[in-house]
């Protein structure tokens, strides 16, 4: 059997951070944008500069709502789909590929880029483009300047997530690379971008109960309405769905409960939000659009651009619960409609999901994730629509009524959600495991194995959650092969495996909270150090903690370090989400705007 190391010759790309050289490019772009942004910003404050007044005028001849409503909100979502390919292009592209060669090497960073910073310019320009006072909630500034509390939020939300990207070196230079979706500066990253659409939500509303859209809005069709509130609650929905990536791809590293609890989660705040913000079929047009869009992501990331496709959860049965509750349950009453939604989205909706996963994830799910999934699953879909009905009630353009309850069980909701995630993400590496491995070639080359498996003990992998052999980082291919039973024990591959160049093949187990794996063949990696492991022809080797193997990269640090850079990420997560509730509760004091 040949190994093929001449993938390794060249020189690797770097384990922990960026060179020096390209974040100085990449300082010097941000402050040039930058200051072209406040200086057109700043110079049409001071009446300088005319062409941000002309854009806004346009957008509100179009959108029927002020210029410093429509035309951020306008930016702000083409921003976000520009990031949203970027995001999914660039997990695929380390997948397939393996870590960057440099921040700058990486074509889907600019996309990621691009649509952070816009997002930050839409709340920016939000905020200097009204000449009095916007709303009622406005937030003053001082002087004369009021800015509108949406576009407060967007901002804050695009620099949350542009901190994220230099916090993401840093985090590399002190730790290593830490190659999953749920690094704590990747949630940075992804998640101020997905709570953008609150931000655009709230900003919405904004510019609907001005004195310039009211006798507009009240003749606009019902379709147009239907239109701007499925786009926008659709997009929720695919920003809530971003936090499943990593079971999308088929490459979780995290136990398989959470990808049910995600998916609940989303469906029952984002379609309870959808239908109370939008009426009736804006559920169904949320799930329209998100179809939509994530079908159209994972044709361009998968046979487009020749990387690793997606996939994604259907949401359709979901969307149709919501809707038929919303027959009986009338949504003026917000705790009674996102406690009867929740409870059916997190009973029948998940049965139907689990039907759909079964057949078309990369990571099926099996009769051994249940009672768990099932259990953690109706726990969010019941949480998700109680935070979505709470949230919905917010965004009206009439003041919201205040409800005691309503407050008081979405704080519930999010204390339950909060505690569900920590239960989740405990995870042990059972010792004791092993397996004897044979290969086999699979074809004249010595590239492509099979292999016939027999654990030890022979009940190791009863009951699993899942027990595949995963290859992946081989440009432009995974595999994920969920090994065949031959016997008591004994499994054997399904399709050829590679174990050469800078694959990386493994054998992963993951039974309860024990997540393991057995490495069959991993290339050596002169950045970390690490060296080869060999794919013999037979070998015996141990299960171990699969986090030492899916993270070569990472390089540990202290405790104490460790523990304050997670406390720092974890205090600035909950300050945005704060800022976030409190802007909801802001916007539902007054509905009528005063005088300038």
């Amino acid at each position: 059997m040949r190994l093929d190391l001449t993938l390794l010759a060249s020189a690797p790309p770097p384990a922990g951070g960026a060179e020096l050289s390209q974040v100085v490019i990449a300082t010097v772009a941000a402050t040039l944008v930058t200051a072209v942004m406040l200086y057109v910003g700043f110079g049409h404050r001071s009446g300088r500069v005319a062409a941000l007044g002309r854009l806004a005028d346009f957008s509100e001849r179009v959108g029927r709502v002020p210029g410093w409503s429509a035309l951020p909100a306008s930016i702000a979502t083409g921003a976000l789909i520009i990031a949203l390919i970027g995001m999914y292009w660039d997990i695929s592209l380390h997948i397939d590929d393996g870590r960057d060669p440099g921040p700058l090497a990486n074509p889907a960073h600019y996309f990621i880029l691009i649509g952070l910073f816009g997002i930050f310019m839409a709340g920016f320009i939000a905020m200097v483009l009204p000449r009095r006072r916007p709303s009622s909630v406005a937030i003053h500034l001082g002087g004369g300047w009021w800015a509108p509390l949406g576009g407060v939020l967007i901002c804050g939300c695009g620099a949350f997530s542009l901190i994220g990207f230099p916090l993401d070196d840093v985090w590399h230079h002190l730790f290593g690379q830490d190659v999953t979706l749920w690094g704590p500066t990747h949630l940075m990253l992804i998640g101020g971008a997905a709570m953008t659409l609150i931000g655009i939500a709230v900003l919405t509303i904004e510019g609907l109960r001005s004195e310039v859209s009211l006798e507009r809005t009240s003749r606009e069709p019902r379709s147009t309405v239907l239109m701007r509130t499925v786009a926008l609650s659709g997009g929720l929905l695919v920003g809530m769905s971003t936090f499943q990536a990593e079971f999308d791809f088929g490459v979780p590293q995290f136990r398989l409960v959470f990808q049910p609890m995600l998916i609940m989660l989303a469906a029952g705040m984002t379609l309870v939000v959808a239908r109370m913000y939008g009426g009736r079929g804006a559920a169904l047009g949320a799930v329209g659009f998100f179809l939509v869009m994530r079908g159209a992501l994972a044709l361009l990331i998968g046979p487009v651009l020749g990387e690793t496709m997606p996939h994604f959860p259907l949401y359709v049965v979901e969307a149709l619960i919501v809707e038929a509750i919303a027959l009986r349950v009338p949504i003026g009453r917000p705790l009674r409609f996102g406690l009867w939604s929740g409870l059916a989205i997190g009973t029948v909706g998940l049965a139907a999901e689990w039907w759909w996963a079964s057949l078309t994830m990369p990571t099926p799910w099996s009769a051994s994730l249940f009672p768990e999934g099932a259990l953690f699953g109706f726990g969010a879909a019941l949480a998700g629509g109680l935070l979505g009905a709470w949230i919905g009630a917010h965004l009206t353009v009439e003041p919201a009524v205040r409800r005691p309850a309503l407050r008081g069980s979405a704080v519930a909701a999010a204390v339950a959600i909060s505690a569900m995630v920590a239960f989740a993400l405990h995870t042990t590496a059972e010792p004791g495991a092993s397996a004897r491995v044979v290969l086999r070639d699979a074809d004249a080359s010595g590239f492509r194995v099979h292999a016939s498996i027999q654990m030890r003990p022979a009940g190791a992998a009863d009951g699993a959650d899942w027990l595949n052999l995963t290859a992946w980082q081989g440009h432009r291919e995974l595999v994920v092969d969920p090994l065949e039973q031959t016997g008591p024990g004994t499994y054997r591959t399904t399709e050829p495996i590679p174990v050469h160049g800078n694959w990386k093949s493994m054998i992963r187990l993951h039974e309860g909270d024990s997540l393991t794996a057995l490495p069959i063949f991993l290339p050596r990696d002169s950045a970390i150090p690490v060296g080869e492991v060999p794919a013999r022809p037979t070998f015996t080797r141990r299960f171990v903690d699969e986090h030492r193997l899916l993270q070569r990269e990472q390089t540990g640090g202290s405790p104490l370090l460790v523990a304050a850079a997670y406390s720092t990420v974890g205090a600035v997560a909950l300050a945005l989400l704060l800022a976030l509730a409190w802007a909801l509760h802001r916007l539902s004091l007054d509905g009528r705007p005063r005088p300038a």
